[in-house]
């Protein structure tokens, strides 16, 4: 029977794979990471999901995705922790490589950690539509059929969340 219910847990992983690919990608976004390293971390979190998939109990499509949830959080976290046991090294790779001072390379990060914060400060609904039509470069139709809205619901969604976002930069981005 574990035979069985483990089969039954690969294939529902592979079907919520195949059927939204980049759902773990735009997870690891909306937690924190850099785009830049997005895929490496969803393809960390997918690895270490199939290499645990038989200790679920039931493999229901709903309880799998909040699963795969933690599983990202938790890539997001070790990543996080692995910069900031380093931060120094890559601060000067940064500044190294663009030729710029010390103090705009600091200015910079200091802008970006706010943008950040602004970005999570956003209610789930807003958030969502706007990574995917930025990050993901989908049309406002794409999103609406993703997210089971209409185009225009999702056209409002992301005007409000660009207009939190321009909020928050005119305040110092330091409020959600």
């Amino acid at each position: 029977m574990r035979d069985v219910s483990h089969g039954d847990s690969q294939a529902v992983l592979s079907a919520l794979i195949e059927t939204e690919p980049d759902r773990l990608r735009r997870r690891s976004i909306s937690l924190g990471v850099p785009v830049s390293d997005a895929e490496d971390a969803a393809q960390t979190a997918l690895l270490r999901a199939w290499r645990s998939v038989s200790h679920l109990e039931t493999p229901q499509p709903g309880r799998m995705c909040a699963w795969l949830d933690v599983i990202a959080r938790n890539v997001a976290i070790d990543l996080a922790r692995q910069r900031a046991r380093r931060p120094e090294a890559a601060l000067e790779d940064d500044v190294a490589g663009e030729g710029a001072s010390v103090e705009s390379a600091v200015e910079v990060r200091v802008f970006l950690d706010g943008a950040l914060t602004a970005l999570h400060s956003l209610p789930e609904t807003l958030r969502e539509p706007l990574l995917l039509t930025v990050v993901d470069g989908l049309s406002t139709e794409e999103v609406a059929i993703r997210l089971g809205i209409e185009p225009a619901a999702a056209r409002q969604r992301i005007s409000r969340a660009r207009r939190a976002l321009r909020a928050c930069r005119r305040t110092g981005m330091d409020e959600g």
